[in-house]
């Protein structure tokens, strides 16, 4: 056996026993399906979700019957949560120099974006980032969707808050088409920027809490919808049928506003008046 087999090995190994030492609750996950784990820790399918990566590629990874690649072990670090140490273990058993992720820049609302959002007071309106990460809103937005300040800056995501808030999904009345609309949005987003480490955590995280996420992600259908038309049943204002519109800011930093307006005289549009009171 030459060196590098039993590096691979060794590697296979170490992945194999942090996976054991994990809980589904330390990576946020939960534990449904009502059955009796049959393994110590997380489940092979579940890491392999969270990495963005094949069960078999992780199966033969922990086999040592394949080496990792730079990108492949970037995503392990985040799905198993490896310490600065651990990092540099992982990186020395592969062979590899530890790779120093491109540090995108923070997300801010570009001045001009959140001055248009701050004017407009009779309509809920959305500032979407990077990923569809929510970087800003008005208390429209709040009134309908849900109190976007009370949700951590790290989950403060349009797909993820769609999957996991039930609030939000009761407030469509037809979720599944929105979700999947929102899923086919955010495969455009991973084809704009495939590297995207943040990117990559979303969608393990979905992909393993939610099967209807799993199956979407899955179909590779992408979209960038523009404009369309949204029906919602809020507990205050009743039906809504709204007209949603996207518009790109013209500096590319991906950042776009959504607006949701309706035509005066309809019942819709008193709905508006009474969230925006």
């Amino acid at each position: 056996m030459t060196a590098t087999d039993r590096r691979t090995n060794e590697l296979g190994d170490f992945l194999k026993a942090r996976r054991a030492e994990l809980t589904p609750h330390q990576v946020g996950l939960v534990d449904t399906g009502g059955r009796r784990r049959k393994v110590a820790g997380l489940r092979r399918e579940e890491v392999a979700q969270l990495a963005a990566i094949s069960v078999d590629y992780l199966t033969r990874l922990e086999q040592g019957r394949v080496q990792a690649s730079a990108a492949v072990l970037v995503t392990l670090i985040r799905a198993l949560r490896l310490d600065d140490d651990q990092q540099t273990y992982l990186y020395e058993l592969a062979g590899k120099t530890p790779v120093r992720s491109r540090r995108r820049p923070a997300q801010r609302v570009r001045p001009a974006m959140q001055r248009l959002l701050d004017q407009l007071t009779d309509t809920p309106a959305i500032v979407l980032g990077r990923r569809m990460d929510v970087l800003a809103w008005n208390a429209g937005a709040a009134a309908l969707f849900t109190d976007f300040g009370s949700i951590p800056a790290g989950h403060r995501n349009y797909v993820r808050l769609l999957f996991t808030d039930p609030a939000m999904r009761s407030l469509h009345v037809d979720w599944a088409d929105a979700a999947r609309s929102a899923v086919a949005s955010l495969r455009m987003e991973a084809a704009r920027d495939p590297g995207d480490p943040e990117l990559a955590v979303l969608v393990g995280e979905l992909s393993v809490k939610d099967a209807d996420f799993r199956t979407w992600w899955a179909s590779h259908h992408a979209a960038s919808a523009s404009n369309g038309t949204k029906h919602y049943l809020h507990p205050v204002a009743g039906a809504l049928v709204l007209d949603c519109d996207v518009w790109d800011s013209p500096d590319g930093s991906g950042q776009r506003l959504m607006v949701l307006t309706a035509e005066p005289g309809l019942p819709s549009y008193e709905g508006l008046r009474i969230l925006a009171s």
